[in-house]
């Protein structure tokens, strides 16, 4: 499921999370604007081409990721959205390096015609990387 097929901002948050986990492709919860912009742990990626490939680079060289939510929280207007969320977050990179983060989330969804699309997105961590 993707942005598309959700009825709601708040399952096309969940959507991504159950995409990230799955190792599937991520880029399509995007809106395609080069505005677009999400913050990870360690990298900015700013406009969509720059999302997608970096989104597809994660998901090639990563796997096993746990996305556990505990405190989704998603404002819901006509064409817009906002979420926070606390997130136990883990994946196993390439090399086989384990990684374990209490994170933060949140973000703008805006729907258009093709449903529900993150605008921007932002993960931090309060550990030191």
């Amino acid at each position: 499921m993707t942005g598309e097929d959700a009825d709601s901002a708040a399952d096309t948050v969940e959507a991504y999370y159950e995409a990230l986990e799955a190792g599937e492709p991520l880029g399509p919860f995007f809106a395609e604007d080069p505005d677009v912009a999400k913050f990870g742990l360690w990298e900015f990626l700013d406009g969509y081409d720059s999302v997608v490939t970096g989104l597809a680079d994660q998901t090639a060289t990563t796997e096993d990721w746990s996305v556990d939510s505990d405190d989704l929280q998603v404002a819901e207007r006509e064409s817009y959205a906002w979420f926070t969320d606390v997130v136990a977050l883990s994946w196993t990179d390439a090399d086989g390096t384990d990684h374990d983060y209490d994170t933060r989330w949140s973000g703008a969804l805006e729907r258009g015609g093709g449903g529900w699309r993150f605008v921007s997105m932002h993960v931090s961590t309060t550990e030191a990387l």
